[in-house]
């Protein structure tokens, strides 16, 4: 991974941003940036608590959508809505929100799964906790099929919440035909 970020593995695609004449503009106004301020200014408001929640509960659906390491815009977009949702942010926060999660899952997952579930886990009711999961299996089958490294995450995230495991079934029930092992099984028997 540090080759690739240092630019010295030649055989992936070159994924760095432009400098210089091929950058990116600047906003155009400061219209653009007072708005980003207001945004992080607003979450800055809430209380401790909440924002933990909110920060947690966007950081395991980041984690179930990375899964298979790719994070889609439509997962994306699927995030937002929950985060709306879910956590009563308003739909710029939203983004705000899980941009952020997307981009500490994609880095620092690997440390900090186990660690931000079981603090979800030990901030939210079982309710929550129910929803987040059915969260996780939705944006996993986003794109019309859970793969197999997708439900091992959304299964792994499940014992990290301590959801029990009639309560799991009970959730991937409403998900059954998503499940790639399901379509292959289906499209072996002519099902």
């Amino acid at each position: 991974m540090f080759r690739r970020f240092l630019g010295l593995d030649r055989n992936q695609p070159d994924t760095r941003l432009p400098v210089g004449d091929d950058a990116p503009a600047l906003p155009d106004s400061a219209a653009e940036t007072a708005t980003a301020r207001r945004i992080v200014a607003r979450l800055e408001a809430m209380p401790p608590v909440e924002a933990r929640y909110l920060a947690c509960f966007a950081y395991v659906m980041s984690r179930a959508a990375n899964a298979d390491h790719d994070i889609s815009p439509d997962e994306t977009a699927l995030m937002e809505r929950f985060a709306v949702e879910f956590g009563g942010l308003d739909a710029a926060q939203a983004v705000l929100v899980v941009e952020m999660a997307k981009f500490q899952a994609r880095f620092h997952g690997g440390t900090e799964d186990f660690v931000v579930t079981r603090e979800f886990r030990s901030i939210s009711t079982l309710e929550q906790r129910l929803a987040l999961l059915r969260c996780c299996f939705a944006i996993g089958a986003e794109d019309g099929t859970i793969s197999a490294a997708e439900a091992s995450t959304v299964n792994q995230i499940a014992r990290e919440l301590d959801v029990e495991a009639p309560q799991v079934n009970a959730i991937r029930a409403d998900f059954h035909e998503q499940l790639s092992v399901v379509q292959a099984l289906r499209r072996a028997g002519g099902v």
